[in-house]
């Protein structure tokens, strides 16, 4: 007669393959009636593709997959498919040539989270259309007979190199100062208002990005990426990112207070001077999507986001510079 361990040992591995067996088809349930995608390595239930795309060296591990399998090809990182356009052709095909088709937004569990359906990077619906135009619309003639975002660039370029200067042509690292003034622009644009790079409410900003982006492409960040459904209702890191990203928000809400309280219709000083004044505009309109929660979220975007993409393409083109001193020498 078997033991209770050897029928209990029985059991558990008919758990678990049935386990597997269910999630083997979820899987291939949630890929079924999707239309056909493009190919790809195949994934394993729930890892997906994670151990043929390595986080640590993402870049070599994509061009791999896509010297294989073409420069538009699907790798699974979790359950979730996700297309990679590896190139610069078909990148400026989906994005220049094709950018009506494409101008969606995917699904981003932390964006998800984060900004509840709201704001301009994270949303993908009518009411997102709105905002986007609107913010577009308001960035490009931001101008109204003030000061042009240009002019508010040069500004802050003087600010940058007298920085620069500081460190008497002693080695340095450009990124802390790339970031400030990235920022401090954006803040002109979006708040009405630069910071000194040692203003220490501008320096908790500052660093609340940087936690924020170094938390969301950590492990844990990596992980709530794929398994946002389960990490939810569990503690952890994870759940740190979240603290950060209120803690930004709740800057901005103060900002769109003093806002309200000095706000002139007739001469809008600022994006959220604008947004207020559209808020007005629409306030008689019960679904419009101008309201306090979009408008603190859309400012939150417009901070969060222009800042790292802004100054991390200045810092590549820094090293770009440094890697070819010919066109260094013919640029200055």
């Amino acid at each position: 007669m078997k033991t209770k361990m050897e029928l209990l040992g029985g059991v558990t591995v008919v758990l678990l393959v049935c386990i597997a067996c269910l999630l083997s088809f979820a899987a291939w349930k949630g890929r079924s009636g999707k239309g056909k995608m493009p190919p790809g390595p195949a994934p394993l239930p729930i890892l997906g593709n994670l151990l043929q795309v390595k986080p640590s060296n993402m870049t070599k591990t994509l061009q791999k997959l896509s010297e294989e399998y073409g420069p538009v090809f699907t790798v699974h990182l979790g359950s979730d498919p996700v297309v990679v356009l590896h190139g610069h052709d078909v990148v400026k095909e989906a994005l220049v040539d094709r950018a009506d088709e494409f101008a969606a937004r995917g699904h981003m569990p932390i964006g998800d989270r984060a900004n509840n359906g709201l704001g301009i990077v994270f949303s993908n619906n009518e009411l997102w259309l709105q905002v986007r135009r609107f913010s577009l619309a308001t960035l490009r003639n931001f101008g109204m007979g003030k000061r042009s975002i240009e002019e508010r660039i040069q500004e802050e370029s003087d600010y940058l190199l007298e920085e620069i200067n500081k460190t008497k042509r002693t080695p340095f690292d450009p990124t802390f100062m790339l970031s400030c003034a990235v920022s401090n622009v954006i803040c002109s644009i979006v708040f009405g208002k630069r910071y000194d790079y040692k203003d220490k409410k501008f320096l908790a900003l500052m660093n609340n990005m940087n936690n924020i982006f170094e938390m969301m492409n950590s492990r844990w960040g990596q992980l709530y990426q794929m398994f946002s459904n389960i990490l939810d209702y569990l503690p952890g890191p994870h759940n740190n990112i979240f603290g950060e990203l209120d803690a930004l928000k709740v800057f901005v809400a103060e900002e769109v207070k003093l806002h309200q309280a000095s706000l002139d219709p007739s001469s809008p000083q600022d994006f959220i001077d604008c947004f207020l004044c559209k808020m007005q505009e629409e306030k008689d309109r019960p679904n419009s999507s101008f309201h306090m929660k979009n408008l603190v979220t859309s400012a939150f975007d417009l901070f969060l986001a222009g800042t790292e993409t802004t100054s991390t393409t200045l810092r590549y083109g820094l090293l770009l510079l440094l890697k070819y001193p010919k066109i260094q020498g013919t640029s200055l």
